[in-house]
């Protein structure tokens, strides 16, 4: 191993964060999760943020192990969840709270923008769907509640950028991440003037849009002292879905990619945007990808339902103990007959009080019984996934002029064998499940391209093939 060039992948989500060393050896690929983290919510001001402070402890303490377990990684890469971002002032400051999009300060955005930027010609331009916490609303909203804080901004970063810049004092946006900001042009993939002056934002505060493999710099001299090492940090897709998408070993074009996490993203890779009224209607995204190319796809509720109900039952356990996945999926599969369904989609399943009530009262009103035992929420959700994404696979041949062949599912959601089975079933379609480190490996594969170690990206995606084992599911 010492003789090997390793690289590091700093893979954050909404609940936790690896940092994950990768390396090829013979042409196969090889991962080593060295440090693990969790990354929470907490209220401030009335407001459900993001920790920024700890997230930041936790990227220098897994730089730390790193260096404590003899290894050195020639670049690193962060990627993270979208649409959240960070404000700094001229000092390089950070301005108020970053909160977080399961927060409610968005709520009716969209209705107060539509005389001022109606949501048909808002898609058009940008071909990012709606969503209640995309990050244009977020910009509208923070400027009605702390105009001054807009006024007094010089940056605007994403996450990823934040972190980025924490590391090297450089600060960019990186376009897969910017991208889901709804003020990116769709066609151009730079800012769109236009749109950010209709919106009353300060222009000034967005920086020139890189690329994904583009290098970002290397370690301030407090992170070198504080990691004990130097490293070259490299922008991968740092939308933690556009990395996710780049480790999909699809067999052929018309394959399509699941990225199962908290959130579900299906979709496919297109080579230019569908910007339709038709896409608009259905509510398909497109969101920047690595080379230039476009995640045409669908954001379905995934298993942050399933996460919620885990710590709800954990919570209400004598002895605060949670329930394993395991557990849930044995309980969910006793039930199977079960035919309750609700729609992941609705608002109330974002950030509820009790997920557990929320599930039970939305499939009552949808005219199913009442889900009463473990096995019975936990099938209803089930269900209720496998239709939304038969349903936006039906909607995605239709949009695309696609026959979709098979379903690839990566990340942690690609080790569920109950709803991997359900998802065959429902969709029609052979799955292939796996990697299951999709996320932190398509953050790593920008990374081994970057240093020489495949010649492009299909000879990197055919060696997922003979690293990781890809499990097959066929329809019963």
């Amino acid at each position: 191993m010492a003789l090997l060039i390793c690289h590091l992948a700093i893979d954050i989500g909404a609940s936790s964060g690896r940092h994950i060393l990768g390396w090829v050896e013979n042409g196969r690929m090889h991962l080593k999760e060295v440090y693990r983290f969790e990354n929470r919510l907490v209220t401030k001001n009335g407001h459900l943020c993001w920790d920024m402070d700890a997230l930041w402890n936790s990227v220098l303490e897994g730089l730390r192990a790193c260096r404590a377990a003899g290894y050195v990684p020639a670049t690193l890469g962060i990627d993270t969840w979208a649409v959240d971002f960070v404000l700094l002032d001229e000092n390089g400051g950070v301005l108020g709270d970053t909160v977080a999009y399961r927060d409610g300060r968005t709520e009716g955005e969209r209705a107060r923008l539509e005389p001022v930027l109606p949501f048909a010609e808002h898609y058009a331009r940008t071909g990012i769907q709606y969503q209640p916490f995309n990050t244009a609303y977020q910009l509208t909203a923070l400027k009605r509640e702390h105009p001054e804080q807009l006024a007094a901004a010089r940056t605007f970063l994403m996450v990823p950028d934040y972190l980025n810049y924490k590391l090297t004092g450089v600060a960019a946006n990186e376009y897969t991440n910017a991208s889901t900001t709804a003020l990116v042009g769709a066609e151009s993939r730079n800012w769109d003037d236009e749109l950010i002056a209709r919106l009353g934002l300060p222009r000034g505060i967005f920086h020139p849009i890189r690329m994904p493999g583009q290098v970002l710099g290397h370690f301030t001299a407090a992170v070198r002292e504080a990691a004990g090492f130097d490293c070259t940090v490299l922008l991968p897709a740092t939308h933690d879905t556009g990395s996710a998408f780049l480790a999909v070993p699809a067999r052929d074009e018309n394959a399509v990619y699941l990225s199962s996490g908290t959130w579900s993203l299906l979709g496919v890779e297109n080579p230019v945007p569908i910007t339709s009224a038709a896409s608009a209607a259905a509510n398909f995204t497109n969101e920047g990808g690595y080379g230039g190319t476009y995640r045409y796809l669908k954001n379905i509720m995934g298993l942050w339902m399933i996460q919620s109900v885990r710590r709800e039952l954990g919570g209400q356990a004598p002895d605060g103990a949670r329930p394993s996945f395991p557990e849930l999926i044995a309980a969910a599969q006793e039930a199977a007959d079960f035919p309750g369904v609700v729609f992941t989609g609705d608002d109330r399943f974002l950030a509820p009080r009790s997920m557990i009530k929320e599930v039970k009262a939305a499939c009552a009103e949808a005219g199913y019984p009442r889900p009463e035992t473990t096995g019975q929420l936990m099938q209803t959700i089930y269900n209720s996934l496998a239709r939304d994404y038969r349903r936006a696979v039906e909607e995605l041949q239709g949009l695309t002029g696609r026959a979709c062949t098979s379903l690839n599912i990566v990340g942690g959601g690609s080790q569920d064998g109950h709803l991997n089975q359900m998802t065959a079933n429902a969709t029609g379609l052979p799955v292939y499940a796996g990697p299951t480190e999709g996320t932190a490996l398509g953050n790593l594969m920008v990374q081994f391209l970057a240093s020489g170690e495949y010649p492009d990206l299909q000879a990197a995606r055919d060696a997922i093939k003979q690293s990781f084992t890809i499990k097959e599911v066929f329809p019963q």
